[in-house]
């Protein structure tokens, strides 16, 4: 469990894969509270990765700062930004991605829609593709809305696959889904001081391949 930064508010940590970012046995917090060496630590989940997404996260640790950091994130004045490695690669180096996505909750599985319906919501992302060889893209992204797995429908529907998909592709490939939270940024909720953490994904395969 790699801590980034902490304070007696906040804990920013790399939430490793196959981790469910809310509290539970096994959970992130839970992790977190043993590498603070405090299991009855007041640790808050205030935003969420997949489960089997990696990358920064900032969890609270108090109510106020939870109060705080929910508010920065429903305002949209929090901003993250994700790595992934995707097969093939856009037709344009930048660009915006819009969809209407609906939810199959019986699948557990999100969706392109033809047209508006209940439970359909606009899904917009903006992607700039930061390396590519001749079977994948490295593509950096940044969520304008936040949509249940938005990510990788976006890119699944347009035959462009995240590496390591096991939801939205048949490919089988030899590793972990190739998502990760690389950037966040938000005003610290008690002193208001602007706060940026930046992170890489590890040096291991889809990334190592650019």
């Amino acid at each position: 469990m790699e801590l980034i930064y902490h304070d007696k508010d906040i804990v920013v940590c790399i939430k490793p894969p196959r981790v469910l970012s809310t509290d539970e046995p096994g959970g992130l917090p839970e992790l977190v509270r043993e590498a603070l060496g405090d299991p009855k630590a007041d640790v808050r989940t205030v935003h969420r990765l997949d489960r089997v997404v990696s990358g920064l996260m900032v969890l609270a640790r108090n109510p106020k700062a939870a109060s705080e950091l929910s508010r920065q994130i429903r305002e949209d004045t929090f901003e993250k930004e994700y790595l992934a490695v995707v097969h093939g690669a856009p037709d344009a180096d930048s660009g915006t991605l819009t969809d209407l996505l609906g939810r199959d909750k019986a699948r557990k599985m999100t969706f392109v829609a033809t047209e508006p319906a209940k439970g359909v919501q606009e899904a917009i992302l903006h992607y700039q593709v930061a390396a590519k060889n001749d079977t994948m893209a490295k593509v950096r992204i940044r969520l304008q809305t936040g949509r249940t797995h938005q990510i990788r429908v976006q890119f699944a529907s347009r035959g462009m696959p995240l590496v390591g998909e096991r939801k939205y592709s048949t490919l089988d490939d030899p590793c972990e889904i190739a998502l990760f939270s690389c950037k966040l940024g938000f005003a610290h909720p008690t002193t208001g001081k602007s706060m940026v953490f930046t992170h890489e994904p590890p040096e291991i395969y889809p990334w190592s391949s650019f």
